[in-house]
Order: structure tokens, then sequence, then C-alpha cells
């Protein structure tokens, strides 16, 4: 739970910073060649899916709820450390946009990654934590996998 702690908080506060200083007001700041900070309100789900008003905000916080409940219970019964690690990103990052969902009615996503003339949609810290917690959940299982097989 430490690491989902740090993961909400890291959200939480990156998304605060970028609504009350840097985004005031809206605009995009380039920072690199391929990296722009721009504010983006998000009301559907994964890259804006189902966000035109098909979904309704209160079924996608409570699926994200029931969700989040269920990593919980994951996350106190697992024993693997890298398990729990991964499982607290994805909680973390899960409740930073449940959170924003409640506060402002759509996650706010601010970091903006391109090239050439092709952009990645905006994502936030939250993302960020829910993608790395994955992806270590996906290397843990395929090396789980690749021992029980040797």
């Amino acid at each position: 739970m430490i690491i989902a702690a740090i993961a909400l908080v890291l959200d939480q506060v990156t998304k605060w910073i970028i609504l009350e200083h840097v985004m005031t007001p809206p605009r995009v700041i380039d920072v690199t060649g391929f990296f722009n900070l721009v504010l983006v309100y998000n009301r559907g789900v994964s890259f804006g899916l189902f966000g035109d008003g098909a979904v309704s905000a209160l079924v996608l916080k409570a699926v994200a709820m029931v969700v989040v409940a269920g990593l919980i219970w994951w996350m106190r019964q697992a024993h693997d450390l890298l398990v729990r690690v991964a499982l607290g990103l994805v909680v973390g990052g899960a409740i930073g946009n449940i959170i924003d969902r409640a506060v402002h009615g759509a996650v706010v996503d601010f970091l903006d990654f391109h090239v050439a003339g092709y952009h990645w949609p905006a994502f936030n810290v939250a993302d960020s934590a829910i993608v790395i917690g994955v992806g270590l959940l996906l290397w843990d299982a395929f090396r789980m996998r690749k021992q029980t097989d040797a």
C-alpha cells in the first residue's frame, strides 16, 4: 500500500501543479522536439475511448472502484514482492484517476509525446504507474512460466 500511496500522491501533486501553476491559461508548452505539456480532460477511458457520452461517468467510476477493490484483495494475497509492488502501482494510479473523475468530471492528462507530427494520446503520472505496474505483472508472469518450463 506504500507504493500505491506514493503513486497516488505523485499523481495528484503533479496534476495540481499543472492545473494551478503551469496551465493558467491552458496552452501547449513545447519542452523538447518530441515532448509537450498540454491540458486535456479525458472523459473516456484509455486514449479517450467512450468519452463521447456513450458511457456515463458514474459507470466508469463504479467499474474502476470495483477493479481497485479486486486489485487490493489480490495485493493482500500476493506473497511475491514484485507482484505487490506492481499491484501497488496499478492501484495508486487507478485511485488517482478515480479522484480526477470525482473532482474534475474527467481525468486530467498533460504529458504529450510526439514524433513526426504523430502524437501519442496525452497521459499523466497515474497512467504511467498503471502501465509500469501492468508491465511488471506481465514480466512476472513470463518469468514464472519460464521457471516452471525449466
